[in-house]
């Protein structure tokens, strides 16, 4: 991991970003905060292993890096509707749907 100039932030080796000595990426902090519209005090109610300068930093560290960190988030997502494209059985989806209405 490579140290960045924000404090608890760090970059492995392909450049994601993550908070020190965790395995939560910066990425997972600002979906928190972009989805959910949480402030540092409800994201650390939720990651409660997370320290507030760790949360603060990591917010800090994705604006100053705004447009990789949302180009990141834009590949994660698209990424997400592919697989979810590629495996969804639309007949099973029916079958579970079914078993929930009375």
């Amino acid at each position: 991991m490579v140290a960045t100039a924000w404090p608890f932030v760090e970059l492995n080796e392909v450049g994601v970003a993550f908070v020190h000595g965790t395995t939560t990426k910066v990425l997972e902090i600002a979906e928190c905060h972009l989805a959910y519209h949480w402030d540092a005090d409800q994201i650390h109610q939720q990651l409660s292993g997370l320290t507030l300068p760790q949360i603060h930093a990591a917010l800090g560290y994705y604006y100053e890096n705004k447009p990789e960190c949302d180009r990141q988030l834009q590949t994660s997502h698209d990424r997400a509707f592919e697989l979810r494209r590629e495996f969804e059985n639309p007949d099973l989806l029916k079958k579970l749907r079914s078993k929930l209405t009375p």
